[in-house]
């Protein structure tokens, strides 16, 4: 699980999160359409990809922060992927299968001890930076080792955590050479891990570019991310701006025999940032000139613009769907009256109209109804249960008889906190949904709109956490314990900071089954237990799930092998060819 140096900062992942599930991070394709090899897909016309030929992205955010010890990405990332190399990597296919972790730098996904608190790994042969040196395992150590470092913050938090003295590490930049001892390198091919608890699913944190190496000679400290030292099959030839502009081009010491995940096709990416996402759009739809080999990592299509796509098949045909790891739902804090009565909790969950919440997420093309926690992928564990069946336009009959059960024969008026920011997913448009479906049960809705910022430092302050407000949670890899864990482990619960667990739920039978499926190495076992668990904790109506969101994405006319995989959501720039 994740203790308080992870929480602390998940303001921010989540945020991250949004934009690499909306720009380069989890969860894949609805059918066999968008799949890989698939005749129909997006970019499938004219015939087997071919290297060369330059890659147009246009993005609405700027790929800032292009360090590897302060990107914090789902499965190593988008556009980072290209350049920084892990010790494992995400599996780069279609679907399910993309769900995999599969060894990247490493020989294999890593060797645990018994109790899975050692992991070992050892380097394939022939691996080189942009310059032609060798990459070392003491690379990989100093890398991670660096992003302990307070200038370099922002990267993912799992080490922090998990390392043998991790939690009071300041990095290579203090440490006077020394090093963190709970990482070794006996030799420049094997490197091993010594964590203070067990952890099966260290393979998927290995996939996070803190675990990219950095020759210690060239690091240049803050000034890293302007030219970072490549070891994937592109380098960085230009970074204008914070990652506005950023310039790859191929990095001719790579080598594919050691690397079976990216393909590498184009010779060229062009990644140009802080366009409006209208703009990003249209420029896809219609194609012309750079702009028909051209793609974006973080800009979805609205239901306006699929209504105007409408029956245009040409357009349809680019168009990629993808679903990442993802839930948004309804938060209660049960030390909030009335909110500390499980029928009432009860009653609002039998009251929502998931029909109308889906028409305020923009319609059942880009969000799906959720009544689990887990998403709907079989890497996340997902069980299905429904607690509290209501149907497609719930049930306000049962919930006005629970309602009284609990003393509110003639009802209640309860206030919703929501973010201002247009999201459709803790917006306005869904919260007036939520006041309506509730209406109709006799709960009188008031809404509280908070300025993002200000709404997310309300609802993540254990001190003044709203009884009832809308909320949405995104995983950092394809299971169920980066979901479960930090919003159900009452040892997450954190008083002086960004709390996660919004119903500071602090059940030991949770606590301990949280520890033991931890222990687990065998990732299919654990995820039926991590469904097993999803479906206990649902059965007290902490939160009532609300949608899963869908991502659809158009490319230019002239991109293919289109990739998109249930991890990451969103097409794969690594398999894309524009010839």
């Amino acid at each position: 699980m994740l203790r308080q140096s992870h929480i602390s900062r998940r303001v921010a992942a989540v945020a991250v999160s949004l934009v690499l599930a909306g720009g380069a991070a989890a969860c894949g394709p609805k059918d066999g359409a968008d799949k890989a090899g698939s005749g129909d897909k997006p970019g499938a016309a004219g015939g087997a990809p071919q290297k060369g030929g330059t890659l147009t992205v246009l993005n609405s955010e700027p790929q800032s922060d292009f360090d590897p010890a302060r990107l914090y990405t789902s499965g190593g990332g988008n556009v980072p992927s290209l350049v920084f190399r892990t010790l494992t990597t995400r599996n780069r296919e279609a679907g399910a299968a993309g769900t995999k972790v599969v060894p990247d730098l490493a020989t294999d996904t890593g060797r645990p001890n018994a109790d899975a608190t050692e992991w070992t790994y050892t380097l394939k042969d022939g691996l080189k930076y942009e310059d032609g040196s060798p990459i070392t395992t003491a690379d990989i150590k100093y890398g991670i080792e660096r992003s302990f470092a307070g200038e370099l913050s922002g990267g993912a938090p799992y080490l922090r955590d998990w390392l043998v003295g991790g939690e009071t590490y300041e990095g290579p930049y203090k440490d006077g050479g020394k090093g963190l001892d709970s990482i070794v390198v006996p030799d420049a091919k094997t490197i091993v891990f010594k964590l203070r608890k067990p952890e099966g699913e260290f393979p998927f944190v290995a996939t996070q570019t803190q675990f990219a190496p950095v020759p210690k000679a060239k690091d240049t400290g803050v000034k890293y991310e302007e030219h970072p030292v490549s070891s994937g099959p592109y380098k960085v030839v230009k970074n204008d701006n914070d990652g506005e502009h950023l310039t790859l081009e191929r990095n001719e010491h790579w080598d594919e025999k050691t690397d079976e995940e990216r393909k590498a096709y184009p010779d060229k990416i062009d990644v140009r940032s802080g366009l409006d996402s209208a703009v990003i759009n249209q420029r896809l739809s219609t194609s012309s000139g750079p702009d028909a080999a051209a793609i974006t990592t973080d800009t979805n299509l609205g239901p306006a613009e699929l209504a105007q796509i409408g029956s245009n098949k040409e357009l349809e045909g680019r168009i990629g769907t993808g679903h990442f790891g993802y839930v948004n739902y309804l938060a209660f804090n049960p030390k909030v009256a009335p909110f500390d009565n499980p029928k009432v909790r009860q009653a609002v969950s039998y009251a929502i109209n998931r029909t109308s919440v889906i028409n305020a997420a923009g319609g059942s093309a880009l969000a799906e109804p959720a009544t689990t926690f887990l998403p709907e992928r079989e890497a996340f564990g997902f069980t299905p249960y429904d607690h509290f069946p209501a149907g497609k336009t719930g049930d306000p009959a049962k919930a006005k008889q629970l309602l009284a059960e609990a003393g509110f024969p003639d009802g209640l008026t309860v206030t919703l906190t929501h973010s201002t920011a247009q999201n459709r997913q803790t917006s306005p448009e869904v919260a007036t949904a939520v006041q309506q479906s509730l209406a109709a049960a006799g709960i009188t809705v008031k809404l509280e709109g908070l300025e993002n910022n200000a709404f997310n430092e309300k609802r993540w302050d254990a001190k003044d956490t709203p009884g009832f407000f809308l909320s949405r949670w995104g995983a950092d890899w394809p299971s169920g314990g980066p979901f479960l864990a930090p919003i159900f482990d009452g040892r997450q619960i954190v008083t002086n900071g960004s709390n996660y667990n919004h119903a500071q739920l602090n059940d030991p039978a949770v606590n301990a089954e949280i520890d033991e499926i931890a222990k687990l190495t065998d990732l299919a076992a654990a995820g039926k237990r991590w469904g097993a668990l999803d479906k206990k904790i649902g059965e007290q109506a902490l939160d009532v799930p609300l949608f899963h969101p869908v991502y659809k994405r158009l490319v230019g006319k002239d991109v293919k092998n289109v990739v998109i995989s249930d991890w990451t959501g969103v097409l794969d720039i690594s398999q894309v060819s524009v010839k």
